[in-house]
């Protein structure tokens, strides 16, 4: 389901404009700049070109203001729970955006769609027919309204789409020391309980953005580094410890002991306690 509460597109505002909304919306807000801008990144504001976007999600802080003598955007505000949107990873933070023309001509037509969407509405409203849902008979749905939901929907996907793959293209600068020093304390201790929403909340990212950043720095994901790091530290206690099999799983942060022999054995090819025999011939 997606609904469009406001949208425009060419808006234009003086070099003093600034937008500050620190509890955020309840629901999502896509920006993309025509102009310089500054953004609050991280408690940072950051000077960022024209043809930037950036995904609020629901109840985040927003701050955006202009970054040179005008200051001009596409907007979008809007709900939705399409996985497409929900997952989106990257929120509330900047990226660039490679085709402002096709993005503009998105924005256009769902502009244009909203306002389809409204006047359909107020149609209704006149002719009496806007009445409790439970009242209307299914036969009396708004044929006209249905289907614009259906172009908003398909709008919005093809929108998504594009800035996704924008996001995919966009290196990990600014996070490269971040992420070093979070690896740095997972390799130090992988026995903590470890979770992606611990891990993006202490980058102060979104849980999809630190995946998709950790994966294109280390070339695997952050649980499977975690994992990793987890069974190199088994490797060792078995090595230099007459610790039980048991004892060395709870230290390596594992409940069950036989998950922890099931992926030993997965990534050594061999179980726990053969690896320990080999090791010491």
């Amino acid at each position: 389901m997606n609904q469009i509460y406001f949208a425009g597109y060419d808006g234009v505002h003086s070099k003093d404009f600034k937008y500050d909304i620190p509890e955020g919306f309840p629901c999502f807000l896509l920006v993309v700049t025509t102009t310089p801008a500054r953004f609050r990144v991280q408690g940072e504001i950051r000077e960022y070109p024209a043809h930037t976007a950036v995904l609020y999600p629901p109840n985040h802080g927003i701050w955006y203001a202009a970054g040179g003598e005008v200051y001009g955007n596409h907007w979008l505000r809007f709900a939705s729970d399409e996985s497409f949107v929900t997952n989106f990873p990257r929120q509330a933070v900047p990226f660039s955006v490679s085709d402002p023309e096709y993005c503009r001509s998105l924005f256009q037509l769902l502009t244009w769609e909203a306002s389809q969407l409204t006047a359909a509405s107020r149609r209704f409203q006149n002719t009496g027919l806007l009445i409790p849902d439970e009242e209307i008979p299914s036969k009396q749905a708004a044929p006209d309204s249905r289907l614009s939901d259906l172009t908003v929907s398909q709008l919005l996907r093809i929108l998504f789409n594009k800035l996704l793959s924008d996001t995919l293209n966009v290196p990990c600068v600014g996070h490269d020391r971040e992420l070093l020093t979070l690896r740095r304390q997972i390799a130090a201790a992988p026995q903590l309980p470890w979770s992606i929403a611990d891990m993006a909340e202490q980058l102060h990212i979104s849980a999809g953005y630190l995946q998709l950043l950790y994966k294109q720095q280390f070339h695997i994901s952050c649980m499977d580094d975690v994992i990793r790091f987890r069974l190199l530290r088994a490797q060792d206690l078995l090595i230099y410890t007459t610790e039980s099999i048991a004892s060395i799983a709870e230290q390596c942060g594992y409940n069950n002991t036989e998950h922890f022999c099931r992926q030993f054995r997965k990534s050594a090819g061999m179980t726990p306690g053969q690896f320990r025999r080999q090791a010491s011939r």
